[in-house]
């Protein structure tokens, strides 16, 4: 593999095409090969990932989310560069990315390893969908404030059947996404576990859920009354699901790579961005 770095760029961003210039200068100054993917929506070709040693990513933690579907599965690192608004995920400043990238390639920085999910989806026999998260996958009511009913299967194993809006499963790195405006608690982004987290259930009864990151899940839909079922995937993924259809959900054998700034960055996001500091010192 040379050493070359794939750029990706989301031109919804304001500066990304600038910023991206500029980073595959720097890159480039630095004896690297650099070459720039940049879209505006949603991406209607895949880059060539596997030809390269890193990816960039500039946009906010969506555009990282689409670049660690494609490349994840490949065991290509992730460097994201924030140029959105909150950036929970891609913790690296337009300021500051280019110490990160620095500490990287002179090996004294490692990676952030990232648990990421396996999605399939089955209509039967018949294989619906297959995919990777690194955020959240949710099944869920398609139409708004409409139960379905759902049986939740954990490690081959029926736990249970919920009558909710929908059932969230979050990875540690996507537990401050939808999983935490749903209830759910935030969990250290290096942890192995899945977070599983009704949406709007029925009963009080239903709390959210922390099991091993390598327990497989099945959710199968049992009953979606006047309105279908939708799964989503990252929040940009969508597939239409009906009565009997079943979501199968494991670990994937490969960990997504993240080049982000050492220390106590997960704590000081939660400080900094969500507010959470523990309340006055009175």
């Amino acid at each position: 593999m040379a050493d070359s770095i794939l750029i990706v760029a989301n031109l919804e961003k304001a500066d990304a095409e600038e910023q991206s210039v500029q980073v595959q200068q720097h890159v480039q100054a630095r004896g690297w090969n650099a070459e720039i993917f940049a879209f505006r929506g949603h991406p209607a070709t895949k880059p060539d990932v596997a030809a390269h040693r890193l990816v960039i990513s500039l946009g906010g933690d969506g555009t990282l989310l689409w670049a660690a579907r494609i490349a994840g599965p490949l065991g290509v690192p992730i460097l994201p560069v924030n140029l959105g608004t909150l950036g929970f995920i891609a913790s690296n400043r337009r300021e500051t990315w280019l110490e990160t990238f620095d500490l990287w390639s002179s090996g004294m920085l490692g990676f952030s390893r990232r648990l990421m999910l396996a999605v399939e989806a089955y209509r039967g026999q018949e294989k619906l969908y297959h995919g990777h998260a690194l955020n959240d996958v949710v099944v869920s009511s398609e139409g708004n404030a409409r139960m379905i009913r759902m049986c939740l299967s954990i490690n081959g194993e029926c736990f249970g059947n919920y009558r909710a809006d929908g059932l969230i499963a979050a990875t540690p790195t996507g537990s401050t996404a939808y999983n935490l405006a749903a209830g759910g608690p935030a969990v250290y982004p290096e942890m192995s576990a899945i977070i599983i987290n009704p949406i709007c259930p029925f009963t009080l009864a239903s709390r959210p859920l922390l099991v091993p990151g390598d327990m497989p899940i099945e959710i199968t839909i049992e009953e979606t009354r006047r309105m279908g079922a939708l799964l989503t995937v990252d929040g940009q993924e969508m597939l239409p699901l009906c009565k009997g259809d079943s979501v199968l959900l494991s670990r994937h054998v490969r960990d997504v790579l993240l080049v982000v700034p050492g220390g106590n960055a997960f704590f000081h996001a939660l400080r900094s961005k969500l507010g959470w500091s523990g309340g006055s010192d009175a």
